[in-house]
C-alpha cells in the first residue's frame, strides 16, 4: 500500500512500458520461488544457498528501485522487509556448511577424529534446518506474487538512461564506503563488509552489461575487483571456522592438545590471509580511486 499511495491511485492505470529490469527481475523471482517450495518439502545446503543467492539477487533490484525513487527512501527496504528472516536463516546454513567443510578437512589432514565437535555441528545444522523449513512451511505464495506485483508497479515506465545512473549511483556508494572502512588493520566486520560490496559491485556491472550498457570498469578491474571477492572466500571460510570453534571451546571446562592445536592454527592462518587481503584491497583501490 505505501508503494501506491508513493507512486499515485491511477498510476497502475497508465499506459506505460516496464523497464527491462524488470524481465530480469521477473526470471530471478520465478527461479527463487521454485526453490522455496522445494525447501518446503526438505531442506538441502544445496538449495538453500542456490536461493540465498537468487534472494540477494531480488534485495539488490529493490535497492536499485529505491534508489530510482529517491524520494520514497524506504521503498527498498519495505519491498524485501518479508523475505529476511528467510535470507538469514539461508546464510546461516551457508555458514555452517563452510564450518563443515572446515572439519572434514582438517580431519583428513590430520587423521584425527573430532567426534564432540561433530556432534555439536549436527545439534546446530538441526537447528537451522529446523528454523529454514518453518520459514518455508509457515511463508506463503502471496508475499512472493505481492513482491512481484510491487516490483512491476516500481519499474513502470523508468528510462534505460535512469536506470544507467541507478546503478552508477549504487556502485559509487559502495566504493565510498569501502574506502571509508578500509583502515590498518582492517577487523573482522570491515572483512565481511568488503565481502559483501565486492559482491553487489560485481552484480551491479553484471546487470549493466545484461541491459545492454557500457561497464563501469575496464575488464582488468573487473577481473580484479572479481580475485579479491575470491580471495576472501578463504578468509571468510576461516573465520567462520574459527568463531564456531571457539564457541564450541567456551562450553568446555577442559581442552584437548588436538582443539588446541587446531585453534592456535586457525589463528594464524587468519592472521596472514588478512594480511594478504589488506594488501591487495588497498592496491586495488588505489587503482579505482584514482
Amino acid at each position: 500500500m505505501g508503494l501506491r499511495r508513493y507512486l499515485g491511485p491511477n498510476f497502475l492505470n497508465m499506459p506505460v512500458k516496464t523497464s527491462p529490469v524488470f524481465h530480469i527481475f521477473e526470471q530471478q523471482h520465478q527461479e527463487a520461488k521454485v526453490l522455496f517450495l522445494v525447501l518446503g518439502k526438505q531442506v538441502k545446503s544445496k538449495k538453500a544457498i542456490e536461493l540465498q543467492t537468487k534472494l540477494e539477487f531480488l534485495e539488490l533490484f529493490t535497492d536499485l528501485m529505491e534508489k530510482i525513487h529517491f524520494e520514497n527512501q524506504s521503498l527498498g527496504h519495505e519491498l524485501f522487509r518479508p523475505f529476511k528472516p528467510l535470507k538469514k536463516a539461508l546464510r546461516k546454513t551457508h555458514h555452517l556448511k563452510l564450518v563443515e567443510r572446515n572439519l572434514r578437512a582438517r580431519v583428513e589432514k590430520t587423521d584425527l577424529v573430532y567426534d564432540s565437535y561433530a556432534e555439536y555441528l549436527a545439534i546446530q545444522k538441526r537447528k537451522i534446518q529446523k528454523e529454514t523449513f518453518d520459514l518455508a512451511v509457515g511463508g506463503t505464495l502471496k508475499i512472493w506474487e505481492d513482491f512481484k506485483a510491487s516490483a512491476q508497479i516500481s519499474s513502470k515506465g523508468i528510462k534505460p538512461l535512469t536506470i544507467n545512473t541507478a546503478i552508477n549511483q549504487l556502485v559509487q556508494d559502495e566504493l565510498i564506503s569501502m574506502n571509508r572502512e578500509l583502515k590498518i588493520p582492517i577487523h573482522s566486520q570491515g572483512f565481511r563488509d568488503l565481502f559483501e560490496s565486492l559482491r553487489k559491485i560485481i552484480m551491479l556491472e553484471n546487470l549493466l552489461i545484461q541491459l545492454g550498457f557500457n561497464p563501469i570498469f575496464v575488464s582488468a578491474i573487473h577481473e580484479e575487483i572479481t580475485q579479491l571477492k575470491e580471495n576472501l572466500k578463504p578468509w571468510y571460510s576461516n573465520h567462520l571456522a574459527f568463531q564456531t570453534l571457539s564457541g564450541f571451546l567456551a562450553e568446555k571446562t577442559s581442552i584437548s592438545k588436538k582443539y588446541m592445536d587446531w585453534i592456535k592454527e586457525l589463528k594464524e592462518e587468519k592472521k596472514s590471509l588478512s594480511s594478504e587481503i589488506e594488501k591487495q584491497a588497498f592496491a586495488m583501490m588505489s587503482k579505482i580511486l584514482v
